[in-house]
C-alpha cells in the first residue's frame, strides 16, 4: 500500500498531511510551496460583491439550492466541475468572488481549486488517519524520521523535543533547539521514542470543535457530513440539522466499508486465480507449438521438393505465433499483475484505516474510501477481463491435399469453426415486457455473425429472433411474468458453434406503462410524463397505452381530475389499429365503458349494453380489469364492481385505451392489484 502513503507532489512518505475538500492529500509543506495567489487562478469580479446573494446570482437555481443547503459544511462545490469552494470566512476556506481570497491551490489529483484566506493552506485539517498508518508504516518498516525544519531535502532527524513536538537533525537542532535559556529544561528524545511517545500523547486527546474550542466533539452531522459538539447544534451553523452519535457513525461507515473490501477482496482472490491460469498457458506454449511444428513437418514431407522452401516459411510463421502467444499472455499478466497490485494496496490502506480508533480521523477518509471501494467493485469486471486474451492452443493446419500446382498459394487456413459464445449475465436486464440480451465471443474465434434463439415463456420450443454480427439484441413484445431462456451460436465461413449455455429471464409480474404519444389523436394532449390526458376537441378522441398485452391478468386505473356536465368519458381496450377519433367502442376495435354523472353503459361495435345506474364525478376513479387468462373484460369505480363482466371472448393483443373530449382530465395509474373483492393469482 505504499503507493497510498506518498504525496502526489514530492512523492515521499506524508509529512504532516492535511485533507484537501476533495478528500485528497498532500503534505502540508507542499500545499505551502504549491499555492498562489488566487488573481493566478481566476480573475476578480468587476465591481464590489457585499453578500452571498449577489455572489451566486450567476449560477443556475439548481447551484443555488446546493449553495443554500451546503453552506454549513463550509465546503460548496459549484456547478463548475473543475473547481471546489468554501464559504465565505469559513474557516480560512472561501468563495472565490470575495476580495478576501488570498491564496488558491489545486489539487494535484484531481485539479479542482480551493481558494484560502492570507492564512493559506494552514486552514486545512490534518489528515489524522494517513498520518497515523504512516507512522505505523515506518515503524513498521525501521525506515528513518525526517527532520521537520530542514529546506529542501531534510535530513534523518536526530532528537524530538517533547514539549515542541519537532523532530530535528544534529544542525536543526543546534540552531533552533539551543540547550540553554528557556530551552534547558526541555526533553530531548530519540526520534523512534519521540514517535511512540507522540502517538500516545495524541490519541489521549480529545478532539475538539474548531469553532467551539472548549467543546468536544461529539455529534457527526449528516447533511454537513462533519463532526460536531453540542454547541454547534444549539447555537451554530448546524441548528436543525440531522445529527448521529458520533461513534454510532463511525461504527457504521466502517461496516460499509468492509463489506465493500469483502466484495473487492473476492475479485482480487479472483485475479490472483486467473493469474496462475495464465501462467499455466505460457508453460503449455511451448509444448503445444513443438506438437504443432512436428505436424506441420510430417505433412509438408509428404510432398515433393517443390515446397520445401514454402515448409521453412511456414514454420517460421509458426514460431512467431508462439512468441505472439507468449507476449499476449505475459502482457496480459502484466496488466492483471499491476491492477491486482494497486487493488492490494488499496485494501491494505482500507484493512489500516479500519484499525483507526479516532472516530473523527476516520470519519476524515471514510466516505472517500467507501467510493473509492465501491466503485472498484462496481467496475472490477471491466478493468479485469478474466478470460485470456488467446488461447495456448494453435488453431490452424496445412491443407496438405492441394494439388502441386497450387504449392505457391498453400498457407494456413481457419478449419475449425468458432466456440460457442458466451452470455453476459450482467448486462442482460428486463423492462415491462423487453428483454436485453448481451453475448461475447471466445477470444481465439473467428465469427462473422451470431443466430440469437428465444423460447415462448413457458419452456417451449426455442426460435430465431436475431441473426447478424452484433452482440446485443433487445426484444420487445413479449409476454409479463414469464421467464424466458436465451441462447446463441456464432457462424463463420467455416461452420457454426454450438449454442451458448442458455440463461433465464423473468419479465415483470405486473405492467407498468404510460400512455403512448406517438399513437395518439393529434387533437390529444398529454402530460405529467404521458400520465395525464386531455383533449383540444369537443368531440371524443382516443389514446393508447404504449404496452400491449396478450396474455395474463392486467388492472390499472384512471383518476378523475376533471368532468363537466354533459360529457361521457370511456375507458377500456382497443387494438393498435382502433379509430382514434370516434368514442372508444364505436368501432369494432375498441371494447369499452362509457360513464357519466348518474349511469354507464358498455359499448363495442357501436353497439350499447348493460346500463348500469351509478356515475363518476371529479375525485372518482374508474379501474379496468383485463383477464386474458380467462379472456374477458370488467370494470370497477371507486373499487365496486360496475355492473356485471362487460366482454368476453378476448383474444389477441389489447392495449389500454381511454377516449375523452375538451371536458375530461384522467390520470392513469399502473402496476396496480385489482380491488380485494376481485383479486386473482397473478399470471402470465
Amino acid at each position: 500500500m505504499e503507493e497510498e502513503l506518498r504525496c502526489t507532489l514530492c512523492k515521499h512518505l506524508f509529512r504532516n498531511p492535511v485533507l484537501l475538500p476533495c478528500y485528497h492529500s498532500v503534505c502540508l509543506n507542499c500545499a505551502i510551496r504549491s499555492q498562489k495567489p488566487a488573481q493566478q487562478t481566476q480573475p476578480q469580479p468587476e465591481g464590489s460583491l457585499n453578500n452571498l446573494n449577489e455572489i451566486t446570482a450567476d449560477y443556475s437555481d439548481v447551484d443555488k439550492l446546493s449553495l443554500v443547503s451546503e453552506t454549513d459544511s463550509g465546503v460548496v462545490c459549484n456547478s463548475r466541475p473543475n473547481s471546489y469552494v468554501g464559504t465565505p470566512n469559513i474557516q480560512g476556506i472561501l468563495f472565490p468572488p470575495l476580495h478576501s481570497s488570498a491564496l488558491s491551490l489545486n489539487c494535484p489529483v484531481c485539479q479542482k481549486v480551493v481558494y484560502f484566506d492570507e492564512n493559506g493552506a494552514n486552514n486545512l485539517q490534518k489528515n489524522r488517519t494517513v498520518q497515523n498508518i504512516v507512522d505505523k508504516y515506518v515503524e513498521a518498516k525501521h525506515l528513518p524520521v525526517f527532520c521537520q525544519l530542514c529546506e529542501g531535502d531534510p535530513k534523518i532527524a536526530a532528537v524530538m523535543c517533547e514539549q515542541c513536538e519537532v523532530f530535528y537533525c544534529e544542525s536543526c537542532r543546534d540552531n533552533c533547539h539551543p540547550d540553554r535559556g528557556p530551552l534547558v529544561k526541555h526533553s530531548l528524545v530519540n526520534p523512534q521514542q519521540g514517535k511512540a511517545n507522540l502517538r500516545a500523547r495524541i490519541k489521549e486527546r480529545k478532539p475538539n470543535c474548531i469553532e467551539h474550542t472548549e467543546e468536544t466533539l461529539s455529534m457527526y452531522c449528516m447533511v454537513c457530513k462533519v463532526p460536531v459538539c453540542v454547541l454547534c447544534l444549539q447555537e451554530g451553523n448546524h441548528t436543525n440539522h440531522d445529527v448521529q452519535a458520533l461513534g454510532a457513525m463511525c461504527k457504521a461507515q466502517k461496516t460499509e466499508l468492509s463489506h465493500n473490501l469483502q466484495a473487492v477482496s473476492e475479485k482480487a482472490k479472483g485475479a490472483t486465480e486467473f493469474i496462475q491460469k495464465l501462467k499455466s498457458m505460457i508453460e503449455k506454449v511451448p509444448d503445444n507449438c513443438v506438437q504443432f511444428e512436428a505436424t506441420i513437418s510430417a505433412q509438408c514431407d509428404l510432398l515433393i521438393e517443390a515446397i520445401f522452401a514454402r515448409k521453412q516459411q511456414l514454420l517460421e510463421f509458426a514460431r512467431q505465433e508462439r512468441d505472439h502467444k507468449i507476449k499476449t499472455l505475459r502482457d496480459q499478466i502484466t496488466s492483471c499483475t499491476s491492477k491486482l497490485q494497486q487493488t492490494t494496496g488499496l485494501l491494505q490502506f482500507c484493512i489500516e484505516a479500519l484499525k483507526e480508533t479516532d472516530p473523527t480521523a476516520f470519519l476524515q477518509v471514510g466516505n472517500s474510501l467507501t467510493n473509492r471501494v465501491s466503485n472498484l467493485d462496481m467496475t472490477w469486471h471491466k478493468e479485469v477481463i478474466t478470460t485470456p486474451w488467446l488461447s495456448h492452443q494453435f488453431d490452424l493446419t496445412l491443407d496438405h491435399q492441394s494439388v502441386l500446382e497450387a504449392i505457391q498459394q498453400m498457407t494456413f487456413s481457419q478449419m475449425k469453426p468458432p466456440g460457442p459464445p458466451e452470455m453476459i449475465p450482467e448486462e442482460c436486464v428486463t423492462e415491462n415486457n423487453s428483454v436485453t440480451i448481451a453475448w461475447q465471443s471466445q477470444p481465439t474465434s473467428f465469427v462473422e455473425g451470431y443466430v440469437l434463439q428465444l423460447d415462448d415463456g413457458n419452456n417451449g420450443d426455442f426460435r430465431d429472433v436475431y441473426c447478424g454480427p452484433e452482440t446485443v439484441c433487445t426484444v420487445d413484445g413479449l409476454h409479463f411474468n414469464s421467464v424466458y431462456r436465451a441462447r446463441a451460436k456464432a457462424i463463420n465461413s467455416t461452420g457454426e458453434s454450438r449454442y451458448s449455455d442458455p440463461i433465464s429471464l423473468h419479465t415483470a409480474e405486473v405492467a407498468w406503462f404510460t400512455l403512448d404519444p406517438v399513437s395518439a389523436h393529434p387533437d390529444i394532449v398529454l402530460t405529467n410524463e404521458n400520465q395525464t390526458v386531455t383533449c383540444d376537441s369537443y368531440e371524443h378522441r382516443v389514446a393508447l397505452g404504449n404496452v400491449g398485452f396478450s396474455r395474463g391478468i392486467h388492472y390499472w386505473e384512471f383518476f378523475v381530475d376533471r368532468l363537466g356536465n354533459n360529457t361521457d368519458p370511456a375507458f377500456g381496450i382497443a387494438r393498435f389499429d382502433v379509430v382514434k377519433d370516434l368514442m372508444l367502442g364505436k368501432d369494432n376495435k375498441g371494447w369499452s365503458m362509457y360513464i357519466d354523472h348518474q349511469r354507464s353503459w358498455f359499448l363495442h361495435y357501436d353497439h350499447h349494453h348493460n346500463r348500469t345506474d351509478g356515475g363518476i364525478d371529479e375525485g372518482c376513479v374508474v379501474g379496468v380489469l383485463l383477464d386474458l387468462d380467462q379472456h374477458h373484460l370488467s370494470f370497477f369505480v371507486n373499487d365496486e364492481r360496475q355492473g356485471s363482466v362487460a366482454f368476453s371472448g378476448l383474444h389477441g393483443v389489447f392495449f389500454p385505451a381511454v377516449s375523452v373530449n375538451r371536458n375530461v382530465q384522467v390520470t392513469i395509474h399502473t402496476a396496480l392489484d385489482p380491488p380485494a373483492e376481485e383479486k386473482p393469482c397473478v399470471g402470465t
